[in-house]
Parts: C-alpha cells; structure tokens; sequence
C-alpha cells in the first residue's frame, strides 16, 4: 500500500526536516506486519515528493488475525490488506513519522508550526460509503478533496465501482495536522482494524484528533468508526472531547453516540432527556459563583475559545467581561463565537476586550476586574512555572474575586476509556487530587490575602470525589 505526500514550498526540500527522514536516502523500517519504506521519487527546490510503502508480510499478517473473526478461514487465502490503506498504513505512519506527527522539528521549529501547500495520495484507500464518505470526513478540514472510484475491473464497466477510492487532498496545513487527520481518518473510512481495541484507543484518538476533532461536524461518526462501535469507549471519547478547550458546547450529544435509545435493566426505554454535560455544568458553576460573590466585572484567563465568555455576554449581570489567552489560534475561535469578526452585527458593548498574553508574566490589562475565572487553566501551567502564574494573578492584578477550576485526578478511575496513569487531556502537565488542590489553594489564600471555599462540580461520587474541583477565593 502506498501513500504519497507532496509539497512546492519554497525550498521544497525542507519537507525531509519535517518528516524528520533525508530526501537523498531510501530507508526501511520494520513493522509487526512487514516492512515500511520510506524514499523520494520527487526531491528539488520547487516539488517535493516523499512517498512511504508499507509491503506487507502475508504470513505476519496471518499472525495477526484472531480465529473468532468471522471470515477467519478465508482471511487466511483472501484478503485486500497487502494493498489498500487501512489502519496497517495507519499504524506504520505512527511508527514512521512519530516525530512528525508530534510537530517537532528542532532544525526548522517555525516550518513545523506553519500551513504549508500539501498534496496527499492514496491510489487505494478501502472507503464505505462511496467517494461522498471521503469528501465528508475531509473537506471540512480544509482539504479540497478529489474521490475516484476504483472500478471492479475496467475490462467490464457494467460489474460497476469497487468499494475502494483514489484520493487525492489538497490544501494548505500544518503538516503534524495533516498526519494526525490521516491517521484517524484512514480506519474510520475503511471502518475496521487489524488489531483489538483497548481502552487506550481513546487516548490515541483524543491524541490524534486535538485541534481538529472536537470541532468536526461529523465528530460523533468519527469516533465511533474509529473505535469499532464500543460504546463504553464512544461515550468516554465524546465525553473527553466536549471537555476539550475548542469543542462547541453540544460536543457530547448521546444520541450520536447511541444508535438506539439506551434500555434500562428491566428493557423500558430510559429517560431519553439528554444529560447535561461536565462542560456546560462546569460553566454553570462558574456563573453561580460570581453571582453568589456580586463580581458583574469579569476577565476570562484563559478564554480558549471563548465558551465561558459567550456565556457570560447573554447574562445581563455581567457589566464589563474580558478574555485572554496564550493561544492566538483560540482567541480566533473566540472572536468568531463572540461575532467580534462580524461588523453587520452590532458588538456586544460590555465584551471590552480579546487579547492574547500569557498568565506567567505581569499584564496591566489584568487588573480593574472584580473577578477573575482560571477554569481548566492551572493544569496546563508547568509546575515550575506555578509561582509566576500565582504572583501575577493573585498579587498583580489581584482581583475581588478568583475563581479556578481543575480536574480531580482521582476520578479519572471512573473513565473507562482513560489507561490507568494517564491524564485526560494531552496537554496537562499535571492532574491534582482532592488533598492536592486543597493544599494549593489553602497555601495561595494565605499568601495573598484571600480566603477560599471549595466546591465540587459534576456528581459528587463518594469514593473518588466529583469530576471537577472548584476553588471561590475572596480577598
């Protein structure tokens, strides 16, 4: 199986920075399944061409197929896995362009960080549900996509397509984005795996699919494609992705996950009123808190994509509400949700200010506010960098009111898609318990002034605690 990706950058050769994988050699990798290559048909200033070919290993494949699979004798002669893109290419890709995909590049960090002209090909890619599955999975991603259908042989028209497509995407994007969407993207339009899902699958794909997945429109058929239909691990996956920062508020939705109403024990329908997500009772309590606490003046940091803010602009407590975030990439998503970008429509007048900054350093624009909300903020502060964060929040702009939120690393035991150890989120440095955050918000309240109350968000489980922890300080 083949997969080519093309390049006309300036000083297209570049492109073996990113891939981490010189343009003058060929060179081979083993897989489980058999072996990868990786070489360069195309490789000059103007087009760049690397193409990787996975050949694989009939008897290794064999190896690899369970005998509870239905087809499992036939498998053993008949099979399009040798020569159609599926998760194999996925998981070689992994294996190949892991660096890549992680978005590393230290001898060009600015090239890995910026959407560059790409060309992906796929001559065989198994595809149910027709060139239009292939078009509605990638082109909201912002690929202009072309779906050819293979014929089942061209020497006889009228036996009509195969279920196997040529495609070929177009665009400009961040090449780690490009890998990572392909990654997930090619089992779930081929819509099976070649190995068993395990519940760490939901960290692969929560992993894969960050800044891209949350967002997609089609997000619901995408993970449950990818993760074979497992409901327990589909409800844990959109139950994750509604919490990631850019994911729109209806991001967990049970009847997407469901493909019938769920049954209760005694086989009645259940109560098919949809349950109110973590995220949105998350920013319930945020809202509850600074009614309680009579702060109307309010600066986000940490906006993200502006969900909280957006929130807080329809109540019309709220007189004056700012936003901040390290990530010029949120703050777009920020201003689009608050329709900041849109001039025929008249801007909020108490919406003062979206701006990018950091929490780790001194900002006049941080202070005058009677409250400040860090919400799923602090864990993604590096723990060195803590003291900085908490100097110029609770002592520099030093606000009436701070309000912070954290997940409850005790909890994650209730996640069945989560491994044991891990974090839910990518990018969290850190995951408190209960005693934890007390200790660091009872030893910040003294420092600065401020005293603090706890509250739990989410259901208050009574072994592990509730999914979120809230601290209200007041000075």
């Amino acid at each position: 199986m083949l997969l080519t990706i093309s390049t006309t950058l300036d000083q297209a050769t570049d492109l073996g920075f990113l891939l981490h994988k010189h343009p003058g050699r060929a060179q081979s990798f083993g897989q489980s399944f058999g072996t990868a290559h990786v070489f360069y048909p195309d490789a000059d200033d103007t087009r760049c061409t690397a193409a990787l070919l996975l050949d694989v290993d009939p008897v290794k494949l064999v190896r690899t197929r369970g005998r509870g699979t239905p087809d499992f004798s036939l498998g053993q002669y008949v099979n399009d896995r040798p020569y159609a893109a599926s998760s194999l290419l996925a998981s070689a890709m992994a294996g190949v362009f892991r660096t890549a995909m992680r978005g590393r590049c230290d001898l060009r960090p600015e090239l890995a960080e910026t959407a560059i002209p790409l060309e992906i090909v796929l001559p065989a890619l198994p595809c149910r549900g027709g060139p239009g599955q292939a078009e509605r999975f990638f082109a909201p991603l912002g690929w202009d996509v072309t779906a050819e259908p293979v014929p089942l042989d061209p020497q006889f028209p009228e036996w009509g397509d195969s279920r196997y497509v040529t495609l070929t995407l177009t665009g400009r994007m961040r090449l780690a984005d490009a890998l990572n969407q392909l990654y997930v993207l090619l089992p779930v339009l081929d819509d099976a795996k070649h190995y068993w899902m395990a519940p760490d699958e939901v960290d692969k794909l929560i992993r894969a699919g960050e800044g891209w997945l949350a967002t997609h429109p089609d997000r619901a058929a995408i993970t449950r494609r990818y993760l074979a239909n497992r409901r327990a691990l589909v409800r844990a996956a959109l139950g994750r992705l509604a919490d990631a920062e850019d994911a729109p508020e209806d991001a967990l939705d049970p009847v997407e996950v469901e493909e019938e109403p769920a049954r209760a024990d005694d086989g009645t329908p259940a109560d098919e009123e949809a349950p109110v997500t973590l995220a949105e009772r998350r920013i319930q309590a945020v809202v509850q808190a600074l009614h309680e606490e009579d702060a109307g003046r309010v600066i986000d940091l940490g906006c993200g994509s502006g969900k909280l803010l957006a929130r807080l602009v329809r109540d019309d407590f709220f007189s004056e509400i700012s936003g901040t975030d390290v990530s010029y990439r949120a703050l777009e998503g920020a201003v689009r949700r608050l329709r900041l970008d849109k001039p025929q429509h008249r801007p909020n007048k108490r919406v003062q200010d979206v701006f990018q900054s950091a929490l780790t350093y001194t900002d006049e624009r941080f202070r005058g506010y009677e409250a400040a909300v860090l919400m799923e903020v602090v864990e993604h502060i590096d723990p060195p960098r803590l003291g900085a964060m908490e100097q110029v929040v609770f002592g520099h702009a030093a606000p009436r009111v701070v309000v912070v939120t954290t997940p409850n690393a005790e909890h994650n035991v209730r996640y069945e898609g989560l491994a044991p150890g891990a974090m839910r989120h990518p990018d969290h440095r850190f995951e408190w318990t209960r005693a934890e955050f007390r200790a660091w918000t009872d030893r910040v309240a003294a420092a600065y002034g401020y005293r603090v109350r706890h509250v739990p968000v989410g259901d208050d489980d009574p072994e592990v605690g509730a999914p979120t922890q809230m601290g209200v300080f007041t000075r």
